[in-house]
């Protein structure tokens, strides 16, 4: 088994612990943050512009040009922009949702790690940071070991009546109710069945079928083989909390969740249940519609509920690359050139005069 070192443990675990505070969820804190990079670049451009020249012998004004004002650029493009980008978006209904409010919300990741190149070794970490740090997430870092030189940077940021409706006193008999696919799923579903809880409401079990009754099991601890694993079977095991503070907090103790459902004639506790808690997709008082809507995403978040989404442009996003095209004509070289060699201070301040110009309106270098 690989060990790391304890230095980096601990950067972990106050990543963690940091993140799971919901320090970097608000928006004043992006902000705060973002104001930071930038105020870093300004009043450490020297220290950068030494760093770079003795890891890759980079001349001052690359440095400024294609390292720090880019960066620059990109952070205050992010402080003009987030509050936009953070808006939750609402999609189209339709006949079954013409009721309903449908949006997409862009929840953080939480603790990523960025890990940089030589070749680009400021803005290589610190664009990608950038994003990090609007999305709401912690940030570690890790700089190329080859540019020994350049700063190092690290941003830690109920259910009876409900079976006997569907399927009658004997859901064996009804037509409504379907079976386990093989013998495989159903000894497993049965076994962790056995081992968890107590069989409040069904239970029974036929193998010549691969029936399982629809079972509802209760005194069910968080210990439990039912727990610990997805059950893709008629078994619903109940554990029994004591206010939405804990539902919140058993949800957040583990793996990011498929989806997250919710039900409630309380809008705080639904409202609250969908901004404290992350997971693939989130439905109130229904279950499966949010998976089966053409306008909304659907997909896992992490490792255990999956990465990636589909549906509609989701699906086509998923399965394309975003190719950058930018279709520039010969004309504007009367004023390109500036960034040519061989290097003038007065093509650098030019230069950055009009990117402070530009940067005071939206962020955005026009001159490059």
């Amino acid at each position: 088994m690989k060990t790391y070192p304890l230095e980096c443990v601990d950067l972990l675990r106050r990543a963690r612990v940091a993140f799971k505070a919901g320090r970097t969820i608000k928006e004043s804190f992006r902000l705060a943050q973002l104001d930071a990079l930038v105020r870093m670049l300004e009043e450490h451009e020297c220290d950068f512009v030494d760093a770079l020249g003795r890891d890759l012998h980079k001349p001052r004004f690359e440095t400024v040009v294609s390292e720090l004002i880019l960066v620059k650029n990109e952070a205050l493009y992010a402080i003009n922009n987030l509050k936009k980008w953070m808006q939750p978006q609402h999609v189209e209904r339709n006949l079954s949702t013409s009721l309903d409010e449908c949006l997409v919300i862009s929840e953080p990741l939480g603790v990523v790690f960025i890990m940089g190149t030589w070749c680009s070794p400021v803005q290589m970490c610190l664009v990608p940071l950038v994003g990090a740090i609007a999305a709401g997430n912690c940030a570690i870092i890790s700089p190329s070991e080859y540019t020994t030189h350049t700063l190092k940077a690290r941003f830690v940021q109920a259910l009876k009546c409900c079976l006997m409706q569907f399927y009658g006193s004997d859901p064996r008999e009804s037509r409504s109710f379907g079976r386990m696919v093989n013998l495989e799923i159903f000894n497993k579903t049965k076994d962790i069945l056995w081992r968890s809880g107590k069989v409040a409401v069904g239970g029974q079990v036929i193998e010549g079928e691969k029936y399982i009754a629809p079972t509802i099991l209760t005194e069910v601890a968080e210990s439990d083989s039912i727990m610990q694993q997805d059950v893709f079977g008629p078994v619903l095991p109940v554990l029994t909390v004591d206010n939405v503070d804990e539902a919140i907090a058993f949800i957040n103790r583990h793996e990011k969740p498929l989806c997250v459902y919710a039900y409630s004639s309380n809008s705080k506790v639904i409202s609250r249940l969908m901004c404290e808690t992350s997971s693939g997709s989130f439905c109130s008082n229904d279950s499966i519609l949010q998976s089966l809507m053409v306008a909304l995403p659907f997909g896992g978040v992490g490792k255990a509920s999956g990465i990636g989404s589909y549906h509609g442009r989701y699906s086509f996003d998923t399965f394309s690359h975003k190719k950058s095209c930018l279709l520039r004509s010969t004309h504007l070289e009367c004023v390109t050139y500036l960034r040519y060699p061989p290097y003038e201070e007065r093509n650098l301040s030019l230069m950055t005069w009009a990117s402070t110009l530009s940067q005071r309106s939206q962020g955005w270098c026009q001159i490059l």
